[in-house]
């Protein structure tokens, strides 16, 4: 007889069912464990074994096969311990097959027969909701698989701290409740925009960045702020909608960050250091994983120093920041991460930092900025909304009393905007003005004739991309929500303008 238990393999975020085969037959006693595993799910044997024996079951001395069908398909990760271990229980006669045929299973065992957590729960619940079958998985990821939403047509989900409690409950004397899912949290609080003293054009450029998700680059000495700028930007974005809460937690899930199985409302705030590899930053490694810029879907993804970054893996940023995924390309599988994040970037303007004080400033001048701003390719630059300059904030700038404007009073125009757009692009996929393309963005930014024409006119002087064409006209229109205006003005034109060619900013000119 072959016992069948029904498990998943990912591929990215896609849980593709997997048909654990177990078959004891005679023959030299042998464990075998076949269908394309990696280490950790050819280590199974010894798991198995150990936790049923803690239990006080041994396997026969017997041939032992299990095959992971289909056999072409990769398999990875610990949670192939638990299906493996409901097979041999099936085979063995301990439970009844029919009792399992209604659910997905996956879990880690310890040597004690202790189920531990594993990656990828939220998932592999969703793929068994949809095929209408409940999930077995360990109690600590109980509350995230609840989060699937199972209703009463299916068996739910099953979630025993250890494999006796599971056997107990399949012969019904022990019966297992079902987890609810943790209520969803908004996080601890976060910096307030009253920290920060002086620095008006930055944080109105924040402000702007905030309400229609553009990209930004702030160019600037060391210790004038950019850091602080950037972090307390998550305090002025919305909380995240279900949509993008579901989206961002099984991002999180299959990386293996989601605490406790608990969904947070909090945008996502990815900072990376400058020695991070492609493979951290867009996904991949030997066991496929998403990259800072997934992990920093539907929020924040913050490169301090940006040319120390190798210039590859910046470059590599290219296609998210256009398309809004990132694609892992293997010899057997092409993996998709969603990546819709917002690039926030700071940056000295040169290497000592201190190109913008002449009696500060190295010998180089002005080779030293040029070579510096060099590691940074144009197309990178023009995917990039907002070119900022922070210059040093003065000890007089210090000693002044906190601004009366916090994070609150931005956050309520940054919301106020973006409800704006979010009535504007209803029925569409497009969520931001920064999203917007194409005939959708030709036909919700309505110029005024002074604005038209003051566009034309910065085109012709500057030498205007046509990418740079279109993200102007983005800027502008959130400038005009956030004024609460229907029509795109001519100083909204202005000031979107001025935010992509910075006076003394050799970046935003090459832009």
């Amino acid at each position: 007889m072959v016992a069948h238990i029904e498990t998943v393999a990912f591929l990215g975020l896609e849980a593709k069912p997997v048909d654990v085969q177990v078959q004891i037959s005679g023959g030299v006693p042998n464990f075998t464990i076949v269908g394309l595993p990696d280490k950790a799910v050819g280590e199974s044997r010894e798991r198995v074994r150990a936790a049923l024996s803690a239990i006080g079951l041994g396997l026969p001395p017997k041939r032992i096969t299990v095959n992971l069908a289909p056999a072409d398909l990769p398999k990875e990760g610990s949670h192939f311990d638990l299906p493996i271990a409901l097979g041999l229980l099936v085979a063995m006669d301990v439970v009844q097959g029919p009792d399992l045929d209604r659910f997905v299973v996956l879990g880690e065992l310890s040597l004690d027969g202790t189920l531990t957590g594993v990656a990828g729960t939220l998932p592999a619940a969703m793929a068994a909701n949809s095929r209408d079958k409940g999930l077995i998985c360990p109690a600590p990821c109980g509350a995230e698989a609840a989060w699937a939403g199972f209703d009463d047509t299916n068996p739910g989900v099953l979630a025993p701290a250890t494999i006796i409690q599971l056997i107990n409950h399949l012969k019904g004397n022990q019966l297992l409740s079902e987890p609810v899912p943790m209520k969803a949290v908004l996080g601890d609080a976060l910096p307030d925009m009253k920290d920060i003293k002086g620095q008006e054009s930055a944080k109105r450029a924040l402000e702007v960045a905030a309400a229609g998700g553009h990209n930004m680059l702030m160019v600037g000495p060391p210790g004038a702020g950019k850091s602080m700028l950037a972090a307390r930007l998550p305090g002025i974005l919305p909380p995240l909608s279900p949509r993008e809460m579901l989206d961002t937690s099984m991002i999180a899930s299959i990386a293996g960050e989601l605490s406790e199985g608990r969904l947070t409302q909090r945008r996502p705030y990815r900072a990376p250091h400058h020695s991070a590899s492609m493979a951290a930053l867009i996904g991949g490694g030997l066991r496929v994983r998403p990259g800072e810029v997934s992990l920093a879907h539907s929020g924040v993804l913050f490169l301090d120093e940006l040319p120390e970054f190798p210039r590859q893996v910046l470059d590599s940023l290219r296609q998210p920041i256009e398309t809004g995924e990132a694609v892992v390309a293997r010899a057997n599988a092409h993996i998709t991460f969603p990546a819709r994040f917002q690039l926030v970037a700071a940056m000295n303007p040169c290497r000592c930092g201190q190109a913008g004080d002449p009696g500060r400033a190295c010998a180089r001048l002005p080779k030293c900025v040029l070579d510096y701003q060099a590691k940074l390719s144009g197309p990178l630059v023009d995917r990039i909304d907002l070119h900022i300059d922070v210059p040093p904030v003065s000890a007089r700038d210090l000693a002044l009393p906190p601004p009366a404007e916090g994070s609150s009073e931005v956050a309520a125009r940054v919301a106020a905007a973006r409800t704006l757009q979010a009535e504007r692009y209803d029925g569409t996929e497009v969520l931001l003005n920064a999203h917007a393309d194409g005939d959708l963005l030709e036909t919700t930014v309505k110029l005024s004739s002074a604005g038209r024409d003051l566009l034309m006119e910065a085109a012709d002087r500057t030498g205007l991309t046509a990418r740079g064409y279109h993200r102007v006209l983005r800027v502008a229109r959130t400038l005009a929500d956030l004024d609460q205006v229907p029509n795109v003005e001519r100083l909204h034109i202005a000031e979107a303008l001025s935010y992509r060619n910075q006076n003394g900013n050799s970046l935003g000119a090459a832009a």
